[in-house]
Protein backbone atom coordinates (compact mmCIF):
# COMPACT_ATOMS: atom_id res chain seq x y z
CA UNK A 1 0.00 0.00 0.00
CA UNK A 2 1.11 3.32 -0.82
CA UNK A 3 1.69 6.35 1.72
CA UNK A 4 -1.24 8.04 -0.13
CA UNK A 5 -3.45 5.56 0.03
CA UNK A 6 -2.44 4.60 3.81
CA UNK A 7 -2.85 7.85 5.11
CA UNK A 8 -6.43 8.15 2.91
CA UNK A 9 -7.68 4.92 4.55
CA UNK A 10 -6.19 5.26 8.11
CA UNK A 11 -7.51 7.38 10.72
CA UNK A 12 -5.10 9.43 12.86
CA UNK A 13 -6.12 7.18 16.01
CA UNK A 14 -6.02 4.29 14.48
CA UNK A 15 -2.05 4.93 12.93
CA UNK A 16 -1.77 6.59 16.70
CA UNK A 17 -3.02 2.74 18.10
CA UNK A 18 -0.28 1.26 15.64
CA UNK A 19 2.18 2.99 16.88
CA UNK A 20 1.52 2.28 20.54
CA UNK A 21 1.66 -1.27 19.82
CA UNK A 22 4.72 -0.97 17.77
CA UNK A 23 6.09 0.85 20.85
CA UNK A 24 5.25 -2.26 22.76
CA UNK A 25 5.93 -5.25 21.00
CA UNK A 26 8.99 -3.98 18.72
CA UNK A 27 8.97 -3.20 15.49
CA UNK A 28 7.25 -4.06 12.63
CA UNK A 29 7.87 -4.91 9.34
CA UNK A 30 11.63 -4.41 7.56
CA UNK A 31 13.14 -2.87 10.90
CA UNK A 32 12.22 -5.84 12.86
CA UNK A 33 13.71 -7.91 10.60
CA UNK A 34 17.00 -6.10 10.82
CA UNK A 35 16.91 -6.59 14.60
CA UNK A 36 15.87 -10.18 14.68
CA UNK A 37 19.21 -10.97 12.50
CA UNK A 38 21.54 -8.46 14.88
CA UNK A 39 19.94 -10.77 17.73
CA UNK A 40 21.40 -14.02 15.71
CA UNK A 41 24.86 -12.04 14.45
CA UNK A 42 25.33 -11.37 17.85
CA UNK A 43 24.83 -14.53 19.30
CA UNK A 44 26.95 -16.57 16.99
CA UNK A 45 29.93 -13.58 17.20
CA UNK A 46 29.79 -13.76 21.36
CA UNK A 47 29.90 -17.71 21.34
CA UNK A 48 32.87 -17.63 18.88
CA UNK A 49 34.63 -14.65 20.34
CA UNK A 50 38.35 -14.94 21.78
CA UNK A 51 38.90 -15.75 25.90
CA UNK A 52 38.67 -12.24 27.51
CA UNK A 53 37.03 -10.85 24.63
CA UNK A 54 34.27 -8.34 24.89
CA UNK A 55 30.68 -9.77 24.03
CA UNK A 56 29.47 -8.01 21.05
CA UNK A 57 25.70 -6.54 21.44
CA UNK A 58 23.02 -6.65 19.14
CA UNK A 59 24.11 -2.91 18.09
CA UNK A 60 27.07 -3.90 17.26
CA UNK A 61 25.17 -5.46 13.87
CA UNK A 62 22.03 -3.38 13.44
CA UNK A 63 22.42 -1.78 10.30
CA UNK A 64 22.42 2.31 10.36
CA UNK A 65 21.10 3.14 7.46
CA UNK A 66 20.75 6.99 7.79
CA UNK A 67 24.70 7.81 8.45
CA UNK A 68 26.23 8.95 5.95
CA UNK A 69 29.74 10.05 5.59
CA UNK A 70 29.38 13.70 3.88
CA UNK A 71 26.92 15.94 5.62
CA UNK A 72 25.25 18.29 3.21
CA UNK A 73 24.05 21.79 3.71
CA UNK A 74 20.17 22.79 4.23
CA UNK A 75 20.41 23.98 0.16
CA UNK A 76 21.54 20.79 -1.07
CA UNK A 77 18.95 18.86 0.75
CA UNK A 78 16.29 21.20 -0.79
CA UNK A 79 17.81 21.24 -4.12
CA UNK A 80 17.57 17.39 -3.56
CA UNK A 81 13.71 17.42 -2.61
CA UNK A 82 13.10 19.90 -5.77
CA UNK A 83 14.71 17.39 -7.67
CA UNK A 84 12.72 14.17 -6.62
CA UNK A 85 9.97 16.49 -6.77
CA UNK A 86 10.28 17.39 -10.35
CA UNK A 87 10.84 13.42 -11.06
CA UNK A 88 7.85 12.65 -9.46
CA UNK A 89 6.25 15.13 -11.89
CA UNK A 90 5.60 17.55 -8.99
CA UNK A 91 5.92 21.92 -9.39
CA UNK A 92 7.47 24.46 -7.76
CA UNK A 93 5.64 27.53 -6.57
CA UNK A 94 7.97 30.05 -5.54
CA UNK A 95 5.57 32.79 -4.11
CA UNK A 96 4.26 32.39 -1.02
CA UNK A 97 1.07 33.72 0.45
Amino acid sequence: MTVRRLLAETGSAELAEWMAYERLTGPLGGARGDVQAALVASVIASVNRGKGQRAPTVADFMPRWDRTKVRKSPQELFRMAQMANAALGGGFNSTTP
